[in-house]
């Protein structure tokens, strides 16, 4: 079975090819008047362990390593005519009418960050803060634009917080990537202790998407293990399609604390997902998290002594054929999201029906690296956004010659 996944890749990624509808824009955080384009601003404050890209005009964070914590304040555009689920990228010259654009991207220091981040949240009913964390592949101004969208979308009253680290945004920087997540964890930490000690937060929540999930369950890991508890405002904890392994995340969230002494765990999870059914054989079997199917033992009873609560994905119908950005494809569950993270609750199958089709946002997928089956489980964001056609075509012939050598040592 194995080799016949190795085997079918390279048709597999044929169509993904097909399927993108261009290359990455780029320079896109460049201001662009937006005034009298009649959308929607979303302001967002970063927090990244990115390097500067000073020398490429609207870029301004690369995806190596920076030395320090860095902050800006970006405000994007969402044009009038948007649809729900989507970012409209420009193919060509930006236009608010019909674009996803950028009207304010300030660097900012720690001071001033903290400053404009109190004066946010006082002005925010209920003082909530919604915290984001992308996955693996993704660039520095796609994680801005999607997290634009889905705050847009969801229609919350909440302060965005985006923390951004040093993917390159590349199919095969899997490596790379795994080792920056891991090098931003403190800097997760100290961003989730700063946030949660303002006065004027009233409470935290965190969603996090594939490698994501990674860095936000260590910081909280960290932190529990410093302060033998978690912020008392860090309220809710989402995990979007986690390739976490099942073992290593229990023990995580052991440490984290027992559910009266830590925020409420949401698990989103889904058996269809094709990314994770690779992931799970490249990492020898061992079952992804975000892949469990949460109604058989021993994931049942663990899940339930653990207080997480879980969402089956499995049935929703996207046009996703990877099964693993769903969310994205369904825009009535971003705003079922926003519904309950305005009222302050905790998110569950009980309520409203919610179980099929709860949901969050994808920025990219995880998997191995180093083999042709790799860019299978990373190559989600080429259907969700249709944008990595460019890096497939890097890629791709690299691909049929690891497969081949893959298939031939077996």
């Amino acid at each position: 079975m194995r080799i016949l996944n190795i085997l079918l890749v390279p048709a597999f990624l044929s169509s993904l090819a097909l399927a993108g509808c261009g290359g990455r824009p780029d320079g896109v955080l460049l201001p662009v008047e937006s005034a009298d384009a009649g959308g929607k601003r979303v302001d967002i404050l970063v927090a990244t362990t990115r390097s500067d890209a000073d020398a490429t005009p609207g870029q301004m964070f690369t995806g190596e390593r920076g030395q320090a914590l860095a902050f800006a304040d970006i405000s994007v555009n969402v044009p009038p005519g948007h649809k729900e689920g989507e970012v409209e990228w420009p193919s060509g010259k930006p236009d608010p009418k019909a674009h996803f654009t950028t009207s304010r991207a300030d660097r900012i220091d720690l001071k001033e960050a903290l400053r404009r981040f109190h004066d946010r949240t006082k002005k925010t009913p209920q003082k909530r803060v919604l915290v984001f964390v992308h996955g693996y592949n993704t660039r520095f101004e796609e994680a801005v634009y999607r997290f634009a969208q889905i705050v847009h979308d969801a229609g919350a009253p909440v302060v965005p917080v985006l923390f951004t680290w040093p993917s390159r945004g590349k199919l095969l920087a899997y490596n790379y990537d795994r080792e920056s997540a891991n090098f931003s964890r403190d800097s997760l930490e100290a961003l989730l202790r700063a946030i949660s000690s303002d006065p004027a937060v009233g409470e935290v929540s965190v969603l996090a998407h594939s490698m994501g999930n990674w860095v936000t369950l260590e910081a909280l890991r960290q932190i529990a293990l410093r302060d033998r508890r978690t912020p008392a405002k860090l309220k809710s904890v989402m995990l979007a399609a986690p390739d976490v392994d099942v073992d290593v995340f229990h023990r995580q969230i052991a440490v984290i604390g027992t559910p009266n002494s830590r925020p409420s765990f949401t698990l989103f999870v889904s058996q269809d997902d094709n990314a994770l059914a690779v992931s799970t054989q490249l990492w020898g079997g061992k079952a992804r998290l975000g892949a469990i199917d949460p109604a058989q033992e021993p994931y049942r009873s663990q899940l339930k002594q653990a207080g997480v609560q879980v969402i089956d994905l499995t049935e929703v119908s996207t046009n996703d054929v990877l099964g693993h950005g769903k969310f994205a494809q369904s825009p009535e569950v971003v705003a079922m999201i926003g519904r309950r993270l305005a009222a302050g609750q905790t998110l569950s199958d009980s309520q409203g029906g919610l179980g099929d089709r709860l949901t969050g946002i994808v920025m990219g997928a995880t998997g191995a690296v180093g083999s042709a089956a790799s860019i299978a489980v990373n190559a989600p964001l080429a259907i969700v956004d249709g944008r990595s056609r460019d890096s497939l075509g890097d890629h791709f012939e690299a691909l049929q010659e690891s497969g081949g050598r893959m298939v031939r040592a077996r």
